[in-house]
């Protein structure tokens, strides 16, 4: 037997298996990315039913056409945000590696925040936006909302309450690329953790909180992942006691239609 091949066997059995693995764990935690919202959701969606009780019974109690028109267009509005929800919940829970598509980045933070809106509000975070018109990237719209998501509950959890959220979203002509910054004022993180917060299984946290998100140790290197399937790069700047701040820039469509995949 030619033992030099004995190796290359084992190590080919065992790369299929770490890939295997691999595939399974980004699919658990893309489900965890899922059940993560769901306690958010389920209130949320209790709001909204109740919202179209209440204009459904306005409506029958007064029959004068300026309360019925009134109480069904709450209803309307209370109906497309429960569709809204749906639809993002159901793409995240989807979503996957595969072929990406020309999307805005502006509108996938804006879903970001549909979705985090009412957990936000219960912590008293205060958000400012600043978007600037940017041109589209390839991307997979459900990936990069679980890429939101995770850098927002991080900057809330680091905030604890009353903290403010910035986000910014814009273009830079010199590079051709879409830059978001996702910035809190929150606890900051050590010089010496930075090196590790994208490592898998890496966390700073006991476990999750009280809104059962964190402690994982999945949710960076997940973001890591994502930004290096859309040929994103990543800075991390931080200072404890004052916050952090993620920068990452994505290649615009055209540019990154022209990159060959590393």
């Amino acid at each position: 037997m030619d033992q030099n091949k004995i190796p290359t066997s084992v190590d080919s059995d065992s790369q299929r298996w770490i890939q295997e693995l691999q595939e399974r764990l980004v699919q658990c935690e893309r489900l965890a990315a899922v059940g993560e919202l769901t306690s958010t959701t389920t209130h949320e969606f209790n709001n909204i039913l109740m919202t179209i009780l209440n204009y459904a019974k306005l409506g029958l109690r007064h029959k004068d056409d300026a309360t019925r028109e009134k109480a069904l267009a709450r209803i309307l509005d209370a109906a497309n945000r429960g569709a809204k929800i749906t639809s993002l919940v159901l793409g995240l829970s989807r979503s996957s590696s595969g072929s990406l598509d020309p999307v805005d980045l502006v509108a996938i933070v804006q879903d970001a925040l549909v979705l985090l809106e009412k957990e936000l509000q219960k912590y008293r975070i205060h958000v400012e936006k600043e978007f600037s018109s940017v041109p589209n990237i390839l991307g997979s719209a459900g990936q990069l909302q679980r890429l939101l998501l995770n850098l927002i509950t991080n900057a809330r959890q680091a905030m604890k309450e009353n903290g403010t959220l910035r986000i910014v979203v814009k273009h830079d002509a010199k590079t051709n690329s879409v830059v978001l910054t996702v910035r809190d004022n929150g606890s900051g993180i050590p010089k010496e953790v930075l090196p590790k917060i994208f490592d898998r299984f890496f966390t700073t946290k006991s476990g999750p909180d009280a809104s059962g998100k964190g402690g994982t140790g999945l949710g960076l290197s997940a973001c890591k992942q994502i930004i290096d399937e859309h040929k994103g790069r990543i800075r991390v700047e931080s200072t404890v006691g004052k916050g952090t701040a993620f920068t990452i820039r994505f290649p615009a469509a055209a540019m990154a239609r022209a990159t060959p995949a590393a």
